[in-house]
């Protein structure tokens, strides 16, 4: 895999992430990277990944028509847990990987 690659994950999480805090209908809800556990912080990490995508195509029909395209596309599937999992990493640098102090 190459290094550009490795890194598009990470950019689309920083960039999904950066839409997620600066969209009005988002700022409603205060944005808390803070959970009470891992599994709590997987929750968010998911729902975090989510809600960027409807902020980026904010259109219901077009994201139902895109659906059937990358549910049987295994690549594409494998990179959206790519960026889950740099939602999750990032919920989990937040809350200080839930280490007690």
């Amino acid at each position: 895999m190459s290094c550009r690659a490795r890194r598009r994950p990470l950019a689309v999480a920083s960039l999904a992430l950066g839409l997620a805090v600066a969209t009005p209908a988002l700022a409603q809800d205060a944005l808390d990277l803070r959970t009470a556990t891992p599994e709590e912080g997987f929750a968010l990490a998911v729902e975090l990944a989510r809600k960027s995508v409807t902020t980026v195509q904010p259109d219901p029909e077009v994201v139902n028509e895109l659906r059937s395209a990358y549910a049987r596309d295994p690549g594409l599937l494998i990179e959206s847990t790519s960026v889950v999992a740099e939602f999750f990493a990032t919920v989990a640098a937040a809350n200080d990987y839930w280490r007690e102090e």
